[in-house]
């Protein structure tokens, strides 16, 4: 029989997935699961799928590659969708596609196949994905397919007896990897609404944090984070590292109504607390250490280029193209920042580098100033000339008369 390669999570539509391929497909299902960070039991992930009907089931470990070439590339670009969102789940989808595509060709699958919905923003990633990577491969999507809403596909699980998470008590929609944790549907739905304490796993209620705040020390090279308070560590272990002081403190929660490309927008609920403490501190090392006129064109840059990751486009021309400005910038990003973690607050608070920019003897107001304010005189003279000639000629502008 034909094959098809599906990316295979085990919860509750790539579940449903592996018997609508089989049974009204007529395909046989390869099942391939990309760990990203979710701490589950990936063996019995790996034999639910064989349950189901699957052929064959794979398990792939992508952690340090996720770090490392995705997570950490969005952390230098400061990649924060609608200035909130570090792209979590967004990140994740080109990496599955890749993973997926390769264990497709392996095993000789005419199909690749995901299990999103005909209305968010996965199916374009992972379609363009696809695409891109390996345009010789037919998508399918079951789901958008049939347009199964989220209530019927609990119910047709609960008729088949497929083992999911989600029930109609708690349908939420939940996505997890290294570098956030993302809650959709059921009561969330509702923007007026605080969500439920329930939903959240990875921090604690402020109210339950210590009261004691946390000091901890980020060395970055080139802009990538490599030791905490000294420790080197790889990058997976550095951000699982930090998304658990994050989340004792409470920090990384994020509750926002987003644009999503598809159109509409949505309510989404995430919890973030590496990227939250990871994105603060390297901000603040580029304060230290970037050009001004460099500082303000990456803030452009980094709208630009969050917006690609947030809209499936990872694998375009353009991110390629501004990776290259992201990598050059980032030269001489290298030191160490201290942040202070407390009541779901993150600061930086301290910060040096063997390149810092700062200089105490033209930033100080003490005898020891070198600045000469003299030279001012005339460069305001200048700066401001043209607009002086503005209004002399056409009247300043803005007053009224």
């Amino acid at each position: 029989m034909t094959k098809v390669a599906l990316a295979y999570s085990g919860g509750l539509d790539t579940s449903i997935a592996v018997t609508l391929l089989r049974e009204e497909k007529g395909l046989d299902v390869v099942a391939v699961n990309v760990d990203l960070g979710e701490e589950k039991d990936r063996e019995a992930i790996r034999k639910k799928a064989l349950d189901l009907g699957a052929v064959a089931s794979f398990v792939v470990d992508a952690k340090e590659e996720f770090a490392r070439d995705f997570v950490f590339q969005a952390l230098q670009a400061n990649a924060l969708y609608e200035g909130r969102y570090p792209v979590s789940t967004s990140l994740a989808r080109p990496l599955i596609a890749k993973v997926v595509g390769e264990v497709a060709v392996r095993e000789g699958a005419e199909y690749v196949a995901h299990g999103s919905t005909g209305k968010g923003n996965d199916q374009v990633r992972f379609d363009l994905a696809f695409n891109i990577l390996y345009p010789d491969l037919q998508v399918l999507v079951p789901f958008r397919e049939r347009k199964m809403t989220r209530a019927e596909a609990i119910k047709y699980a609960e008729k088949r007896r497929i083992p999911v998470p989600a029930d109609a008590d708690r349908p939420y929609s939940i996505d997890v990897n290294l570098w956030g944790r993302s809650v959709e549907c059921g009561e969330l739905e509702e923007p007026w609404r605080e969500p439920p304490e329930h939903v959240f796993e990875w921090t604690r209620a402020i109210r339950d944090a210590p009261d004691q705040p946390l000091y901890l020390e980020i060395e970055f090279e080139r802009g990538a984070p490599l030791a905490l308070d000294g420790a080197k560590l790889s990058g997976a272990q550095l951000i699982a590292r930090l998304n658990a002081l994050g989340g004792e403190h409470g920090v990384g929660r994020i509750d926002l109504v987003e644009n999503r490309l598809v159109g509409f927008k949505s309510r989404e609920v995430y919890e973030c607390p590496a990227a939250t403490i990871l994105l603060a501190a390297h901000r603040d090392l580029e304060s230290l250490t970037l050009e001004r006129d460099l500082t303000h064109e990456k803030q452009k840059i980094e709208v630009v280029y969050a917006n690609l990751i947030y809209n499936g486009l990872w694998y375009g021309p353009l991110r390629y193209s501004l990776e290259g400005f992201i990598e050059r910038s980032q030269e001489a990003v290298s030191g160490k920042v201290r942040v202070c973690l407390h009541k779901g607050s993150c600061r930086a608070v301290g910060r040096q580098s063997e390149l810092s920019l700062y200089e105490m003897d033209m930033a100080t107001y003490e005898e020891r100033d070198r600045f000469d304010p003299s030279a001012s005189v005339g460069f305001i003279q200048i700066y401001g000339l043209s607009s002086r000639m503005a209004a002399r000629k056409q009247g300043p502008k803005g007053v009224k008369k």
